[in-house]
């Protein structure tokens, strides 16, 4: 489970029964005839770990009884279950001994591509230009700002690696400055929890204030330069659930709660238009979202409601001139973009704006003084639309190349022609240009740097369609080396997610070039689940639909290696989180179609898991998954729940990765299966299970140690195939 994403529109979903047992009598697919060198790994050579089992019987539902002899392992506290993750760790270790230098040498590669010493493209606001930037050999960004231009002294706001001196893990949250410039607010989690604590500091004096208190992630100011309000969780669910309102110097139990989200399936999104006029509270999670709206120059007074909500009814606002913006799903399943007056925006007064399109998702929108700017999804690809207000003429910025990622970047000016985008590929680097939105000028602000001599015109990208058993046709990105043989023999790394509405857009990623180098395909499988497509592709992967995910993710597998760009001895498959359960899934369906599974945080035990609302994002995800008191929801996610399809069997090799500290999916639900796994898997393949003792749902919270959980997955699919490393390195 579990991903929280308002702009994806945050969903829940899972999906259908009996191709299960049917799938597993499916033929192997041809393997090329070109050999693949044996694996390097001998896990026989070590003694996996295999904890001891104590059979619980779980909630009788339904009148079915299910038995768990690894339930005992989510005793966070119990010596037992430290020493156990422990050990599967040591045994890990001593699996990939023989890809040691292998690693040491991926990770000095994976890092020798950053330039250490980078910096973001400078924003203007309020007076100033801000710029993030990055010292060599350090670690976590340093936040700064000139008054001015950028020729003015540079004020350091944060430097995070100081507050991270010390800290097994640090994730710095973000900062808000007041008004008049004088007063900063930032946050920072020490736990991997997303648990964070704000604090503040007088920029005039330099000084920090002693106001400090734990909140749940957002802290927007006041117009009154002194006032700021701040979001705090339930401490059991971590739900998003009150908004309070502080008053610096002031203590905080003097705070006043002025907001209390009740019903436990909803969060409550604190925020800010950009005209800096209004709070909004979207009190939200899936499609149904009430918005509440006040006044930002009076923060004492109170929160007044846009309209009720409304079950499956999705809206949300934004503030222009004396209007209400809003984005809404009502009689228009891909949203349509309405207006109302500010003094009275109950539905009964919103008109249209950009009417409803079948063939286009509006995703979000930006406003500017003369121009409305709309992120939408169109073919399976991101798009950014220019409107004019005052006569409608719009165009679409071009991109050119077959597949892509382009998006509205940081864009806080109002009054001000030019918008700042990004654009991005599987072969093209992260590019910033502003954009004279009139003229359509393009000037390229900046190209992430990648050293070591990339060259974008090396690589090749493709946009494909795989048919789906039920004839849909599914698009797939994908990217590799020129002169890589389209024969089969390529070995392939295919990555999907389809949850949540989360449409898995084709960025570049760095790191990726270790692998294309080689001579890897790297590809992306947008399934249904996310929207890639549009709301209905959401929809149909999703809930009593959610069989639709994996098997698209298994037809797009199968579409690859009949085309030739793999082989199934040779095709890797990675998922994380949500995208974790799609690899527990397909693992159990298809073992036989994969070489090698690498899943992350893996929300793979979906019906213990939604059985519990105390765990952590539960309640708000019925509507994604299903809610286990309904006999049909509970029916069908059995019929996928990974955890509960397991049996006998070969399976492929699997690196199972897992944080001990993530709130989002609990470490156990991967502990309990990868026991199991030991106890039923009939192969000699390599199965491995690391826990990251510090991290967080993410991982590792720093730039470098980051890679070397990248080094150890790429030296592993290595190993698997048999290569050193350098071999096939083009």
């Amino acid at each position: 489970m579990k991903h929280l994403s308002l702009t994806a529109l945050p969903a829940i979903a899972l999906a259908m029964a009996g191709f299960l047992t049917a799938c597993q009598n499916t033929p192997t697919p041809n393997s090329s005839t070109t050999t693949v060198q044996p694996s390097v790994f001998k896990p026989e050579s070590a003694t996996a770990p295999h904890p001891e089992q104590k059979p619980k019987e779980l909630l009788t539902a339904w009148g079915d009884k299910r038995v768990d002899e690894y339930y005992w392992l989510n005793e966070r506290e119990n010596p037992a279950v430290t020493a156990y993750l422990e050990a599967e760790n040591r045994y890990a270790d001593s699996v990939l001994a023989p890809v040691k230098g292998m690693r040491e040498k991926l990770y000095e590669e994976l890092k020798s591509r950053i330039k250490e010493d980078d910096q973001s493209v400078p924003y203007f606001k309020n007076g100033y230009w801000y710029v993030l930037r990055f010292e060599k050999g350090k670690e976590y960004p340093i936040y700064t700002r000139r008054k001015g231009d950028m020729n003015a002294a540079e004020e350091v706001l944060v430097d995070v690696n100081a507050l991270a001196a010390g800290k097994e893990y640090c994730q710095f949250g973000g900062f808000q400055v007041s008004r008049d410039n004088q007063l900063l607010a930032y946050s920072v989690d020490y736990s991997g929890r997303n648990l964070f604590k704000v604090y503040f500091k007088n920029l005039t004096t330099g000084k920090d204030l002693p106001d400090s208190f734990d909140i749940g992630g957002a802290f927007v100011w006041a117009n009154d330069n002194k006032t700021i309000l701040y979001d705090t969780k339930d401490k059991t669910t971590l739900r998003n659930d009150k908004i309070w309102r502080h008053v610096i110097g002031t203590p905080q139990k003097s705070d006043v709660l002025m907001y209390h989200e009740k019903d436990e399936t909803q969060y409550a999104y604190l925020g800010k238009s950009k005209s800096e006029q209004y709070f909004f509270v979207n009190s939200a999670y899936t499609q149904t979202v009430e918005v509440q709206y006040l006044d930002a120059n009076n923060p004492t007074g109170n929160f007044q409601t846009i309209r009720p909500r409304e079950k499956d009814f999705f809206y949300d606002a934004e503030h222009w001139n004396d209007k209400f913006l809003i984005r809404t799903n009502w009689d228009a399943k891909n949203f349509r973009l309405m207006e109302a007056p500010a003094s009275a925006p109950q539905r009964e007064n919103w008109k249209d704006v950009l009417p409803h399109r079948a063939d286009v998702l509006l995703d979000g929108f930006t406003v500017f003084k003369d121009h409305l700017v709309t992120a939408e999804h169109k073919g399976g690809l991101s798009q950014v639309h220019v409107i004019r207000w005052a006569d409608k003429a719009d165009h679409y910025i071009e991109v050119g190349e077959p597949t892509y990622a382009c998006f509205v970047d940081n864009n806080p000016e109002f009054d001000t022609k030019t918008l700042r985008y990004g654009f991005s590929s599987l072969k093209t680097p992260a590019t910033v240009v502003d954009y004279n939105m009139d003229t359509k000028a393009k000037e390229i602000k900046k190209v992430a740097p990648v050293l070591g001599g990339f060259d974008s015109n090396n690589y090749q990208t493709e946009y494909v369609w795989a048919t789906a058993r039920d004839g849909v046709k599914v698009p797939i990105s994908l990217v590799y080396k020129k002169g890589t043989p389209k024969n089969g023999s390529a070995p392939c790394h295919l990555t999907g997610y389809g949850s949540y509405g989360s449409s898995y857009d084709p960025f570049f990623n760095r790191d990726k070039v270790s692998l294309l180098d080689r001579g890897f395909v790297v590809a992306i499988a947008h399934i249904r689940g996310g929207m890639e497509m549009g709301y209905q592709w959401y929809e149909d992967g999703k809930m009593m639909k959610k069989m639709n995910t994996f098997n698209d993710f298994i037809d797009c597998s199968d579409f690859l290696v009949k085309e030739k760009y793999t082989s199934a001895d040779r095709l890797f498959a990675e998922g994380r989180s949500a995208g974790g359960l799609l690899m527990g899934a397909v693992t159990n369906m298809r073992p036989d179609l994969y070489k090698g599974i690498i899943t992350g945080v893996p929300f793979v035990d979906v019906l213990t898991t939604m059985s519990d609302p105390s765990i952590p994002l539960t309640t708000g995800e019925y509507t994604e998954w299903g809610n286990p008191a309904i006999q049909a929801e509970y029916e069908y996610m059995k019929t996928y729940s990974p955890y509960d399809n397991m049996k006998k069997g070969n399976y492929p090799n699997m690196l199972v990765l897992t944080s001990f500290a993530d709130s989002q999916v609990q470490y156990f639900e991967p502990a309990k299966y990868v026991a199991r796994l030991r106890d039923l898997k009939t192969d000699k393949n390599v199965l491995l299970f690391k826990t990251n003792m510090s991290g967080s749902h993410g991982g590792a919270s720093g730039r470098f140690k980051r890679l070397e959980e990248r080094a150890l997955e790429y030296a592993w699919m290595m190993g698997l195939l048999g290569m050193d490393g350098e071999e096939m390195k083009q």
